[in-house]
């Protein structure tokens, strides 16, 4: 039987869950505290443009700010607008995001300039909801553009802010769980001031980033130092509580670093899964037998003149680890063909800016640099 929810009882619940979080002081102490000690000198601090503001939100999600940094200006200087993005070959964006982890990311950024110059002209909605549904943006990432974009009245909920809130209020339970999320909701949308919501976001943002830190916060400067319930009950280590331990999965694969004539034999990886829309070395099963696995993968691009064994390595991504077995393949006579439309040999002298994920990249320089193979 279909459950019907009274919209009249829910709006009740909401409005006692407001009121009872709701506390004018608190996001007066963090205004305060913000336009004094927060950061402004960022590079997206410096604009209202929703395209520049949002491209920052994007490259900040799992990342630092100091690696973001060179990232985002190289993207403006090759993608000044969201026109020029949209516009641009998919090879030539992901290229600007290698090394940023996170190629989702990417991809979705991608898409959603597409979607901005299609749907709306180019000009990036002013309502959350609407840029909520745009690929890549979710709740908080919406808010914050909205907010710092056109001022609108929007709630974040990052995890700098869950941290925040879960040792300010003293929340048990982790804050990744829906119900301890959804409460922490709530209170960010009561929380919010009827003015200033720039600074009352940013100072959220840098409390986190710079004092409420993960490890070794800096509780003596905090400007709600006050009012912690975790500092007055000594358990700022233990808040916000952690998500449940979960062994890591590991994998396993073989690379093959097919060299010849100071050139490098690349695959286009498909969209979906790691790496998708990069390039990357062509692989081979772990579980195969070496040799046959190496006759299959090489019969295609000439003879081989000789193979070894490079060092393994671990990359560690969100979810496992993958053990990565490399082995440096040199060709006596190249195929003029390659009969996979996927492969592509590829100038050693452009690695240096070729759409790689990381460690492929860093295993690619390092053979070429020793092996003095670059042209």
């Amino acid at each position: 039987m279909k459950r019907v929810v009274n919209s009249s009882s829910l709006a009740s619940a909401n409005k006692q869950a407001a009121d009872a979080f709701a506390d004018p002081s608190f996001s007066a102490a963090v205004i305060a505290w913000q336009k004094q000690h927060g950061r402004h000198a960022l590079p997206w601090q410096q604009t209202r443009d929703a395209y520049r503001v949002w491209l920052s939100e994007i490259m900040l999600q799992q990342t630092q700010v100091a690696a973001v940094i060179p990232y985002y200006q190289k993207f403006l200087s090759s993608f000044p607008d969201v026109h020029a993005l949209a516009a641009a070959p998919s090879e030539a964006v992901m290229a600007h995001w290698s090394g940023l982890g996170y190629y989702t990311r990417a991809r979705n950024l991608h898409r959603c300039a597409q979607r901005v110059v299609a749907e709306y002209g180019g000009v990036f909605p002013h309502d959350p909801e609407l840029l909520q549904d745009l690929p890549g943006i979710g709740r908080s990432t919406a808010a914050a553009i909205a907010a710092f974009s056109y001022g609108v009245q929007a709630a974040i909920l990052d995890g700098n802010v869950k941290r925040v809130f879960a040792r300010v209020f003293g929340i048990e339970g982790y804050p990744g769980s829906k119900p301890i999320e959804d409460a922490m909701w709530q209170r960010a949308v009561a929380l919010l001031p009827e003015q200033g919501v720039e600074s009352y976001t940013q100072g959220l943002m840098d409390l986190g980033a710079t004092l409420c830190t993960r490890s070794s916060p800096s509780c003596q400067t905090c400007p709600l130092a006050r009012r912690c319930v975790a500092l007055a009950t000594d358990r700022v280590g233990e808040l916000p509580v952690r998500k449940p331990k979960k062994a890591i999965p590991e994998k396993h694969t073989g690379m093959l670093v097919i060299v010849d004539r100071h050139q490098v034999l690349l695959e286009q990886r498909p969209d979906s899964g790691i790496w998708g829309g990069l390039l990357s070395l062509p692989e081979i099963s772990p579980e195969a037998d070496f040799d046959t696995a190496l006759s299959r993968a090489t019969a295609a691009f000439g003879t081989v003149a000789s193979c070894e064994p490079l060092q393994p390595f671990t990359h560690v991504f969100t979810h496992f680890k993958l053990q990565i077995s490399p082995f440096q393949i040199s060709l006596a006579d190249r195929l003029d063909g390659i009969a996979q439309a996927n492969y592509v040999w590829y100038p050693a002298g452009k690695l240096i800016d070729a759409p790689l994920p990381a460690p492929v990249k860093k295993l690619l320089l390092e053979v070429f640099r020793e092996a003095d193979l670059f042209a």
